[in-house]
């Protein structure tokens, strides 16, 4: 899993400061986890999304943003409490949110749901 810097974020996932309107740039769906290293939650769920990586490579893509080395992207959305992911479907909608530690099955569930893939 990729950790996102400002520049990378704006190449793979959106160009924030060309794009007023939301236009992913990715070409498979994708969930982008916000973390901090400090944070229990999030060390409780990088392996999840590492087991998540693994079994859907090739048809969703997982990256990461450092929310303490880039608050500029949390801020972007509106981050409040992490961890949170980023749900980006490629049919154009607009991403969707959750916050907080999400087992295997609910973020399988999940992805079944939004970007209609199943394991």
């Amino acid at each position: 899993m990729e950790v996102l810097s400002i520049q990378t974020f704006k190449e793979k996932i959106f160009d924030f400061e060309k794009n007023k309107e939301w236009v992913f740039n990715g070409s498979r769906p994708a969930i982008v986890d916000f973390y901090a290293d400090w944070c229990g939650p999030c060390r409780m769920l990088s392996p999840v999304l590492e087991e998540i990586a693994t079994e859907y490579a090739g048809r969703v893509d997982i990256f990461k943003v450092d929310t303490e080395a880039t608050p500029e992207l949390s801020a972007l959305f509106g981050v409040r409490g992490i961890p949170a992911l980023l749900f980006i479907p490629t049919s154009g909608e607009e991403p969707a949110m959750s916050s907080g530690f999400v087992p295997k099955d609910s973020l399988q569930k999940a992805i079944a749901e939004i970007f209609g893939i199943n394991p």
